[in-house]
């Protein structure tokens, strides 16, 4: 225990009352020491959980620590050609909130809220996987198999953390273990292939060591099966063409997911963890104090933070514009996202409001139920997926109704085809089965076979993929991987963003180790 200098020259002279020492060997009362934890296989699966806790801040409410309000959505949604933020929804509740209008219009600032916001949570969850990795072989009670199955789950943890950082950050560093010394805790720059190797080693690893499945005490945990399918997506974006058909083509082929007969059973709270669903964020609840406001966990009233999401308190139709039930409305989808969808597309009712629409909404009384307005939405949509008729009750909201409990899909199936369907288009694979894919999730929307000719097979994914995941977090992401900014932007893109900039205090504290992307 760290012994901590202690000189309180008033007291030492009242010597009759005090018994004073230069040295006192001082502990915390109200928490465990890293000396004493780490001993049992609960407390090794408390720490596992809560490196998936940092996932869950990803869209997390906190006016402590870096006054986060669902940042994630910013940088996975707003920035996109399918959501728009909506200023006057924003304004009439919280003028500071700005930032959503700025990266709604591509002004992306090193200095910005959302990128500090997520380069913390990711290497906050990369930090606490490298703590379960580091102390396994301490003195503890865990069988051989205990520390084999929580090696994999920790180095799955590591390896999708990191693979977020290579998406969002371009050349972010390498965390492979916990530095202590005092001067190396500043990280430089990684090299792409240096992270992709990790990554998939990582991701190797997982796959070896993980179970297939998870018993019904434990569902949510990594499998061995969603390792291969990131395999297999990690190495979309590495280009490695013949590697990602094999793992893809096994997950596909061998694995244990299938299409929900209906689009929308995908994103009902009662369905969560179903067939489709290769990795998902768990949200528990109502395990709450009702407190929007301590979405977070690294706030220091994290004994109570809700583990809810605020999805509804931001998306649902702005209550500034006469919509029921309190709610923001700060982000709409785009005309340009409606316009994407075929006429036919049963996706879209499943999506978005619109006019002649049913609404339905929740505010801890009770369900609304009203005709929904276009006046209530800058764009004149409105969110639907993960809310409509079957969400919108009480079972999947805290009792005040800011905080909904739906998880959130992170990959399904239907992604994983159309990634495997673009790795045999790219990749010179066989087209046949490519087709058969995209054709698998349109006969699901209520569409025939795709008829696009072979060498208009990838834009036809390409098509597929955006309305199919519309509003999910991989839109920002294709546009940057596939190098069409400028396409879907127009003369307001920049190269400089097929990167996010690294935040600048991130910059400052590192001593000039972080280089900061081209253009920042």
């Amino acid at each position: 225990m760290k012994k901590v200098q202690i000189i309180i020259a008033g007291l030492c002279l009242l010597g009759g009352i005090f018994s004073c020492s230069d040295e006192l060997d001082l502990q915390p009362l109200d928490r465990l020491t890293g000396d004493a934890f780490y001993k049992t296989r609960t407390d090794f699966d408390g720490a596992i959980f809560a490196s998936y806790s940092s996932i869950q801040d990803f869209w997390g409410t906190s006016t402590e620590t870096l006054s986060e309000n669902g940042e994630f959505w910013k940088l996975s949604m707003v920035v996109t050609d399918d959501v728009a933020a909506d200023p006057v929804a924003i304004s009439s509740f919280f003028e500071s909130e700005q930032i959503s209008i700025d990266i709604d219009n591509l002004q992306l600032r090193a200095a910005d809220r959302p990128f500090a916001a997520l380069y913390t949570q990711i290497y906050e969850g990369i930090f606490r996987a490298n703590l379960v990795l580091a102390n396994l072989d301490g003195e503890n009670d865990l069988t051989p198999e205990d520390k084999a199955v929580l090696s994999a789950e920790a180095k799955f943890l590591r390896g999708w953390f990191h693979f977020q950082a290579l998406k969002m950050f371009g050349t972010p560093p390498a965390a492979l273990e916990i530095k202590t010394g005092i001067n190396d805790q500043a990280l430089a720059n990684a090299t792409q292939d240096a992270l992709f190797t990790a990554i998939l080693a990582d991701m190797a690893d997982a796959a070896a060591g993980l179970p297939d499945s998870w018993d019904a005490g434990n569902t949510g945990r990594a499998t061995s099966w969603a390792a291969r399918a990131y395999i297999g997506k990690v190495n979309v974006w590495k280009e490695d063409w013949p590697t990602a058909i094999t793992a893809l083509a096994d997950v596909v082929d061998n694995g244990p997911y299938m299409l929900m007969p209906n689009f929308e059973d995908n994103f009902d709270f009662s369905q969560e963890n179903n067939a489709e669903s290769i990795f998902e964020v768990q949200y528990g609840g109502p395990f709450s104090d009702d407190n929007l406001w301590v979405f977070d966990d690294t706030h220091s009233e994290d004994f109570k933070a809700s583990q809810g999401i605020g999805r509804g308190w931001y998306w649902d139709a702005s209550s500034s514009k006469g919509a029921p039930s309190g709610k923001l409305g700060w982000w709409v989808p785009t005309q340009s996202l409606v316009d994407a969808f075929e006429p036919g597309d049963a996706r879209i009712a499943s999506t978005l409001y619109q006019t002649g629409d049913m609404y339905y909404s929740y505010d801890g009384g009770g369900q609304a139920e009203v005709p929904y307005d276009a006046a209530w939405s800058e764009t004149g949509y409105t969110l639907k997926k993960y809310r409509g008729p079957t969400n919108t009750v009480s079972g999947n909201h805290a009792p005040n109704g800011q905080a909904d409990f739906n998880n959130e899909r992170w990959m399904r199936f239907a992604e994983l085809k159309l990634l495997y369907a673009e790795a045999l288009i790219r990749g010179g694979g066989d087209l046949g089965i490519a087709r058969g894919q995209i054709d698998d999730i349109r006969i699901r929307a209520g569409l025939g076979n795709t008829a696009a000719a072979d060498g208009d097979l990838l834009m036809a994914m390409m098509q597929e993929k955006r309305v199919e995941l519309a509003t999910e977090p991989h839109r920002w992401f294709d546009i940057t991987r596939w190098g069409i900014g400028s396409q879907v932007f127009g003369a307001a893109w920049d190269d400089k963003f097929n990167v996010f900039p690294f935040p600048q205090s991130e910059i400052d504290r590192s001593g000039g180790q972080l280089i900061q992307n081209a253009g920042y």
